[in-house]
């Protein structure tokens, strides 16, 4: 298994599983949250496992009801239909990187490991984290470090990295590290994940990615079905957020000519729920981890 899957029993009770249920884990990984939903299905249900990360695929159990799509879940609406599965009861999505990416080196994902810099989730995607600190104009990177990586001075580190690069191009996370030094401010280690989180997320396409899933599953669910969605960072919580208020990035209210709101979602939480010191402790991860539920109305 990757990690140990974060805040299992909040997920499985916002669920509410029903034993002859459909369900979607769009985010398989080591399994964790998957074995769960299919401990308490009996053999009518089944589980729609989604994970683009060609390694995952090596966690997958035997199991007649699990169906493994190997596929990004900005895919969720086409292979569904592929396998004829209508009305979904409940969706569940965590969203955070596993430690298992994280620990092999040559994915170049940790600020730990000499590697290329790659961070592609799916290595059949053509930009990698190299690609994009050779190309990307200055104020593009600063864009993609102020947002993603919410860092401060994001336009010092931009100009840095364009000036860096016209002497030779960068290739390795170690030699990415080392030339922008003197731009880490604080704490050296978070802001280099910082950095490195900021990149991920714009090679793997991260947002638009979270935003198809959500639009999707509006569409998939069933009426009552139920939504779960773990969040590491303030962007994604805050997209989450907007589309289970107002089924909608944005988060403004679409009316109809009579100035009524459609409301697609009914919040079963309006305060985001963390997880326990206890877990915490056992598992770091959780630390930053935000779960908020929803029901299709």
């Amino acid at each position: 298994m990757f990690h140990k899957p974060v805040m299992l029993k909040e997920c499985m009770e916002a669920l509410e599983i029903k034993p002859s249920g459909k369900y979607v884990d769009v985010t398989f990984g080591g399994g964790g949250h998957s074995r769960a939903i299919l401990d308490q299905l009996n053999s009518e249900g089944r589980l729609y496992a989604f994970d683009q990360d060609k390694d995952a695929v090596k966690n997958k159990f035997n199991d007649e009801r699990l169906i493994f799509v190997p596929q990004n879940f900005r895919h969720l609406r086409r292979f569904l239909k592929v396998y004829d599965a209508h009305s979904i009861d409940g969706i569940l999505a965590d969203l955070g990187i596993s430690s298992h990416q994280i620990d092999t080196p040559e994915r170049g994902f940790s600020i730990r490991y000499e590697a290329k810099l790659d961070m592609r989730m799916d290595a059949s995607l053509e930009k990698t984290a190299a690609d994009i600190l050779n190309s990307y104009s200055s104020e593009q990177l600063q864009n993609i470090f102020s947002s993603y990586g919410e860092l401060r001075n994001s336009k010092t580190l931009a100009e840095l990295i364009v000036k860096e690069r016209l002497v030779t191009p960068f290739t390795t996370t170690t030699d990415f590290i080392s030339r922008i030094e003197s731009c880490i401010r604080g704490h050296r280690p978070r802001y280099l994940a910082q950095v490195f989180q900021a990149l991920r997320m714009e090679v793997n396409q991260e947002m638009n990615s979270l935003e198809e899933l959500m639009k999707q599953s509006s569409e998939v669910l069933s009426k009552g079905g139920r939504m779960a969605v773990l969040t590491y960072h303030s962007l994604e919580d805050r997209m989450v957020k907007n589309f289970f208020k107002a089924g909608n990035a944005s988060g403004e209210e679409v009316k109809d000519l009579f100035g009524h709101s459609e409301k697609i979602f009914t919040l079963v939480n309006k305060k985001p729920i963390t997880a326990a010191e206890e877990e915490i402790k056992e598992n770091p991860r959780a630390r930053s981890a935000k779960l908020r539920i929803a029901i299709k109305n």
